[in-house]
């Protein structure tokens, strides 16, 4: 697909951040389109926990808006956009993204990266990645410290990417740390950046995927919180019952005013 052929994806907003009804085949053309022409852009798989990192911050919610894809990774998402008028809104989950953009660019031969993770799990994942995709060229993969980065180890980042030749980057650095590092340095990094969170913990077999029929009811997050309790306890309790109050008011009040221009 040529990239300027794209046209924009129909969307909504949901607790005012954006959030497109794409697909994983036009997920994954875009980014090869855009990967092909050598263009910096960013690529969000948005949750409920970003929507309410965006419902508390006009800041991040620029971001966010700002992004040149916004996918719908979380089931409460693609319930969303359907009640809001994309009746036939489907999941693109950053764990399955990840290896379909991987297969992808194997097929075409374009240079990909990985920017994140702990240095073990990033050793994994590459391995992982190269095995399951013959002639995938993992041309980058690297694990910053977990703390701010000083001015100059931004720039070697951002300089060793560049020099990578990578077209692609796999950001995992958490939301919502991975948004404000893609957008910061959208044209600086010659890549089309995907923060794909998680998707390198799993991808890597580091940590385990919930069940599908718990992926596809929605139920993820209960499976991650009995797995990850003291890390996402907090989370959960503080965005999940806001989210669920809040969006259903925006709900009802879209069914009460019958609308069907896109809701904001």
């Amino acid at each position: 697909m040529d990239s300027a052929a794209l046209t924009i994806p129909d969307h909504r907003h949901i607790l005012g951040m954006r959030v497109d009804g794409t697909s994983y085949a036009d997920a994954v053309d875009r980014v090869l389109a855009w990967a092909r022409d050598h263009q910096s852009r960013y690529v969000c798989v948005a949750t409920a926990h970003m929507v309410m990192e965006a419902y508390d911050s006009a800041e991040f919610r620029q971001i966010v808006n700002g992004a040149d894809l916004v996918t719908p990774d979380g089931m409460p998402l693609v319930w969303g956009l359907r009640w809001l008028g994309i009746k036939e809104a489907v999941r693109v989950y950053g764990p399955d993204l990840t290896p379909a953009v991987l297969r992808a660019a194997a097929a075409l031969g374009i240079p990909v990266g990985f920017f994140g993770g702990a240095p073990a799990v990033l050793e994994r994942l590459t391995a992982a990645a190269a095995a399951r995709f013959p002639g995938l060229n993992v041309a980058f993969a690297e694990s910053p410290p977990f703390r701010p980065l000083t001015d100059e180890e931004d720039q070697g980042y951002v300089e060793r990417i560049n020099r990578s030749g990578a077209r692609i980057l796999f950001v995992g650095l958490g939301c919502p740390k991975q948004e404000w590092w893609m957008a910061a340095r959208r044209g600086r990094v010659r890549a089309v950046m995907l923060g794909v969170g998680a998707a390198f913990d799993f991808l890597a077999g580091t940590k385990p995927w919930a069940p599908r029929w718990m992926r596809q009811a929605g139920f993820e997050w209960l499976f991650r919180l009995a797995t990850e309790p003291k890390r996402l306890w907090r989370r959960y309790l503080r965005h999940n019952p806001r989210f669920a109050f809040l969006f259903g008011l925006q709900v009802m009040r879209h069914i009460a005013s019958g609308r069907t221009a896109p809701a904001r």
